[in-house]
This record gives C-alpha cells, structure tokens and sequence, in this order.
C-alpha cells in the first residue's frame, strides 16, 4: 500500500499537528527542540550519531528535567555503520542494603494500591532512591562509539544549564502536577515552585548547581559519581535523609551490553531490546499474531482492527510476567514468545467477535512510571541510535539532591513490595521495563528507528506504529501521530482521535472503554529513504522536534576565486 493509500480503507482520519523535517546529513529526533539542536551541533561539528544522541540526553536533563537525570536508568539501541547491533543496559538497580521485605505494603489485593507502601516510602524520598546507570552508560557510549570529547557532548547541557531556557507550557504543567510532593524539599521547591507557585511557561530557569555538577563531570568523567568526590558528597545526602545507595554500590555498578531480539514481519526485520526490557519481545509477540490477519484490509481505525489490537495487547500482558524480570534473577522464555508457533496458537483463541480475558500470569495494577524521554539519531554514515532514559516518575523522587542540583530516580517504586514474587526487590536486581527503542530493517538496511516514553504504554504504542508503517502505509508523521489503544486486561483506553462511533463498536463486543486524551509520550521516529535521505518526526504528545543537517562542505578543490587569480 502506498503512503496516501491506507486512507481510502481507513475507517478513522485525523490531521497531523506537526511537520516533518528530511536531510541528507543527518537527523536528530527528541522530545525538546534544545535537545535536538544540541545533537544536530554535535553532528555539524564532526560528531557522530553517538555523540549527537548522548549530547540530546544530556540537554534533556536540562530542559526537561521532570523526565530524565544523571541519576536515573535506560536502554540504548544502537546500530553501527558496519551493520552491528548492540544495546546498552543502563538500567537502574536495587541498592545492596535491599530486601524484598524493605518496604510495607498498604494492600495485597492487585489494584491501584498494590505497589504503595506505608509512608510512600518507595515512591518519594531518599529510600526510593535506586543505584543509577544512565551516566554511566551514556559516557560509555560516548568512550566506545563517538567521535567527540565527553566535554564536547556536554557542553550544550552546560550552556543552558549556566544561562537558561525558556521553559514550555508542558513543563509548567509537569511541575503543577507534582508540586505538592516537590513542595516538601526546600531545593527543588526553591527552582521549581518559588513562593509555592509552578513557575509560568516563558520563565527563564537557570540551573547553577547542576552546571556545575555537568562541567565536574565533564572533567574528571564518570568516576566522579561512581565512586569519586561527587559520589560520596551524594551518598552522605542520601544516608542523611534514610535513603540505602552507599559509595559501594556506586563502585560496584555496571552496565551491561546485550544482543537485541530480533523476528521478521511482513519482509521487514524488527530489532529491539531484550529483558530486562518487555519492549523487543512483546512488540515481536504482538506483530506475529497480527501477521496472520490482513490488517491492511481491515482499515486503520475500523473495528475489527482495533478490536485485534485489543486482544492482542491483553495476550502480551497476560504473558508479560514470564518476560519482564531481571533475567540474572528469572528465567525469561524469550524464544517461545517470540516464536511463530507460539503466535499462530495465541492467535487461533482470539474470537472476533467479543471481548476475551486473558489474565494468566498478570498482576493487574502492577507497574512503571510513564515520565521518560526518548531520542532517535541517524548520521550520514550509517550510524543508528534509539534511546529510552527516564527517572522513573515526574521530577522522579521529588527532590534535589543539596548543592548538586541532580534529581536522582524513584526507581524502587518499580519492585513489587511484596516478598515472595518475580519482580520482588533483591539485592543488585535491575528493575524491569516497557522499553522498546526499535529499529526496523529491509534486506538488511534501516528502514525506520523510533521510540517513545509512556511506561506500561510503551511497547504498545510502538507496536501500533509498526502496523501504522507497514500494514496502512502511512508517512512517518501520520504514523507517529496516530490515535492509539491500549489495554493491559482491564479498561481499554482509546485516544480521542478514534472518535466516538469506533467506542461504541468496540463497546457492542464487550470491551470496557475509557476515553483518555492521551496514550503513552512523544514518539520521535527517523524513517531511512531510498535515495539515502533521513525524514525525522515527532507527535504531539510531548515538545518533539527534528532537526537535520543539510547541505556540506565546499566541493574538494575549490578556491575563492577573486583571492585565486591573484
């Protein structure tokens, strides 16, 4: 189907809201225009798609503080120019003083309240604190596969951090939802709610205490935090305030460097993370049961369509906790997930026409934060990243750590706090994730990247776009831009986009609707065309913007003439 096409079948229209944006020299993709701009100097200064990815992130920290940090945790999907793919766990883990019986348990009745604790103790605060990985993996990155000085990629974040930005409507937003929680911490509440009120889209934030953290670690590198000066002025705040990372922990961290998941799916070949990540395994499991279904036909938007999107999220869910551990700690089944066979059984339960329950092996209410951020990169060279980095919740723990201005993670709200199950806290245990950085090949070559924040939501949502590429043929903004569904076995929310006929078709088969304005975060998507041009786009749904590298240097041998004749 070509990519004007699928709206003659299609059964639901919408119109973007944004605009795409080609080049030929390389593209940058994030959820903040100055974290996009800081990538696309990286590449106008030599750098490549490492380099502009991890300058994106570090900017990130800066301008959309509420999603990402220096002290928080992800994954990075990163393709070389040779082909090879590799993807780097930076994911956050519990601290050695852990125990499954650290935190107490309001309920144990799976619902909303199942992951809370007495005092919100593993939510908000210093013991909700969990060993970061994202500076360490970001730095490795840089060390292994850029081109540039680590205080080169840094110095965008620097910048903006020591003289500040204009802040959007949508961090004003973020602050007002988590300021009664930011207004018991005098730092953060100092920089973010001062005189206890959000500050207004347009203030200039200036981040003193943090560009100084950013140029310490611009000069002494990442040992600074794990381990170094830095490091035990952090921990000595955290011990103070109850919290369990110690230096040691720090020390002893480690990322790890995993091989992708990979399937095939309609001549495409899909590449993702593995678990610890849900998001490469459960986006393979969903699409193979979906390929035994025409779903071009069906029309985007239609109700069969939907309703087959529906079943199949629940049937990833239902088998999510066998793929969503630590597999140091749990043995994951990643090959019969992602089989074709497995599929085609799934697929022969689904009934057409009525909602079914499919709730083996899930604990409803059991979930990530959807605060996160997202950058895809794309040089000119072949090089490939998708990144997903997060803090876990908004402004994670809701605190700043004194005189650093670092607002570490609140990544132990991730373990159940219940002793005795697979994702229980234990010591040195990565926390799990809907993570699904992809990059999608044809005979071989990139054909899309892309990637986006939303917790639970996540792998879903970049499923959903998949189908939108491949299966309707829509252009890279209509993909990205797309109303979305989602369901874990409970309530089925549907964007706004599908409109009201589709909800009460879906309603007729027995699904329990729930309107909601929005599904997931900022999806940023790179699409590779045959004439070796790069199309980036960004949705909505957060601040996204692309911005490409065009043009070049002059032609070899060339002189300015007048000068020349002379």
């Amino acid at each position: 189907m070509t990519e004007a096409a699928w709206r003659s079948r299609a059964a639901v229209r919408f119109t973007c809201e944004k605009t795409s944006a080609s080049a030929a020299g390389g593209i940058v993709v994030s959820n903040h225009p100055l974290a996009s701009a800081a990538g696309a100097e990286m590449l106008a200064a030599g750098g490549n798609a490492v380099d502009a990815a991890i300058a994106a992130l570090f900017t990130l920290t800066v301008v959309e503080p509420m999603m990402v940090g220096i002290f928080g945790g992800g994954m990075a999907h990163i393709r070389l120019a040779d082909g090879r793919h590799t993807v780097i766990d930076g994911q956050a883990m519990a601290p050695a003083a852990a125990r499954d019986t650290t935190y107490r348990p309001v309920s144990d009745t799976p619902g909303p309240d199942y992951l809370e604790t007495e005092g919100r103790e593993n939510a908000v605060g210093a013991k909700a604190v969990a060993v970061p990985g994202t500076l360490k993996g970001w730095c490795e990155a840089v060390s292994r596969f850029g081109r540039l000085p680590l205080a080169d990629v840094m110095e965008p974040a620097i910048r903006h951090a020591s003289r500040g930005f204009a802040i959007t409507p949508y961090l004003t937003e973020c602050i007002t939802d988590s300021a009664q929680d930011m207004l018991r911490d005098g730092e953060i509440a100092k920089l973010y709610l001062p005189g206890g009120k959000p500050l207004p889209a347009g203030s200039r934030l200036v981040q003193a205490d943090y560009a100084a953290t950013l140029r310490r670690i611009a000069a002494d590198g990442p040992d600074t935090l794990y381990g170094g000066a830095l490091g035990r002025w952090v921990v000595d705040s955290l011990e103070a305030a109850g919290g369990l990372v110690t230096l040691d922990d720090l020390k002893d961290y480690r990322t790890i460097e995993r091989d992708p998941v990979r399937g095939p799916y309609r001549g495409f070949e899909i590449v993702g993370p593995p678990p610890p990540s849900s998001g490469g395994v459960h986006v393979l499991q969903m699409l193979n049961i979906l390929e035994g279904h025409d779903i071009a036909a069906l029309g985007f938007g239609s109700a069969d369509a939907a309703h087959l999107l529906a079943e199949v999220l629940k049937i990833a869910f239902a088998d999510r906790a066998a793929a969503t551990a630590d597999p140091a700690f749990v043995p994951v089944p990643v090959q019969t997930l992602i089989s074709k066979d497995y599929a085609a059984e799934r697929r022969a339960q689904i009934a057409m026409d009525r909602a079914q329950a499919w709730s083996a092996g899930v604990t409803p209410g059991a979930g990530e934060s959807a605060n996160t951020t997202h950058v895809t990169v794309a040089d000119r060279e072949g090089n490939v990243v998708a990144t997903t980095q997060t803090i876990n919740s908004l402004f994670g723990a809701r605190f700043i750590l004194p005189d650093t201005g670092i607002v570490p993670n609140n990544y132990m709200f991730l373990f159940d706090p219940h002793p005795g199950k697979a994702q229980s806290v234990a010591a040195g245990k990565r926390v799990t994730t809907s993570m699904a950085p992809t990059i999608i090949l044809k005979d071989g070559q990139p054909a899309f990247a892309l990637g986006l924040p939303g917790g639970l939501r996540i792998f879903g949502s970049a499923m959903q776009a998949v189908v939108n590429l491949i299966d309707h043929g829509m252009d890279l903004q209509e993909a990205v831009e797309a109303p979305r569904l989602w369901t874990q076995g409970q309530k089925l929310e549907i964007e706004d986009g599908y409109g009201e006929a589709l909800r009460g078709q879906l309603a007729a088969r027995g699904h329990d609707m729930l309107p909601v304005p929005v599904i997931g975060g900022g999806m940023n998507a790179i699409r590779f065309n045959a004439d070796g041009s790069l199309t980036g786009a960004a949705c909505w749904r957060a601040d996204g913007t692309p911005i490409g590298l065009g043009g070049g240097l002059a032609r070899r041998g060339v002189r300015f003439w007048p000068e020349a004749r002379r």
